[in-house]
């Protein structure tokens, strides 16, 4: 009978290891633990969201943009239609270079050879700086991400420790090997270590997959660069 009694009392126990009940219960070091990694999670997935709604909204801009790019007659007539406030990095970069083109039609050596050739240096080097701002632009919050992807676990490892720690020191306490004894402190380390994987794992995957679109676009920036140096030789240098 009082086997059954005990049986009844340790499953009582066991059933009260939910996550909240865990988090009271925890060591204060454990529960910092916890609350760094749960911050960890909530903004990590606050800068995933975020990233993807901007990308997803940034490649329909770009595909509407390079449209009237492209069905435009001349560089001058699509800046004229375009706001003089940049919404995107595509448009960023075509604006610097219209700024660069405006000026230079002024210059009377505009049919030298030599100045032709320094002219489109400056240019391609104007649009590239452009490019490499917006993009770093775009990479704003990365960082946090990879943080969180490689030191998430070794926080939440760092709870684990410091738990079973605590297990060990109620056992000698108490002289007393039972699982009622050992269960809470080995709970409240699993958990951490199961919190710190929860967060580093999604942030290291939408890292690689966000970095990815990023690198994605910038070689699209790259592509739009080396067609518009193509578009305003002819353009400009025209005889």
């Amino acid at each position: 009978m009082d086997d059954t009694v005990e049986k009844i009392d340790l499953v009582s126990e066991v059933n009260n290891f939910s996550a909240y009940s865990l988090f009271l219960e925890a060591d204060l070091v454990v529960k910092i633990v916890i609350i760094i990694l749960i911050f960890f999670s909530l903004w990590s997935w606050t800068i995933i969201f975020s990233k993807f709604s901007f990308l997803k909204r940034l490649g329909s801009e770009s595909d509407e943009f390079e449209e009237k790019f492209y069905a435009s007659d001349t560089l001058q007539k699509l800046s004229k239609k375009l706001s003089s406030h940049p919404s995107h990095p595509l448009e960023s970069v075509f604006f610097s270079a219209m700024g660069y083109v405006e000026r230079i039609k002024l210059n009377t050596g505009l049919k030298n050879n030599d100045y032709k050739k320094n002219f489109c240096e400056r240019i391609e080097r104007e649009m590239h700086i452009v490019m490499e701002r917006e993009l770093s632009n775009l990479s704003i919050h990365m960082n946090f991400l990879a943080s969180v992807g490689s030191t998430a676990p070794f926080v939440g490892l760092f709870g684990t420790v410091w738990g079973i720690m605590n297990s060990f020191t109620a056992i000698g306490m108490s002289q007393n090997t039972s699982l009622a004894v050992v269960a809470p402190g080995i709970a409240e380390a699993l958990f951490a270590t199961a919190l710190g994987l929860v967060a580093a794992i999604p942030a290291v995957l939408a890292y690689n997959k966000i970095t990815d679109r990023i690198n994605t676009f910038g070689n699209r920036i790259e592509i739009f660069i080396n067609e518009m140096m193509i578009i305003i030789s002819k353009e400009v240098f025209k005889d």
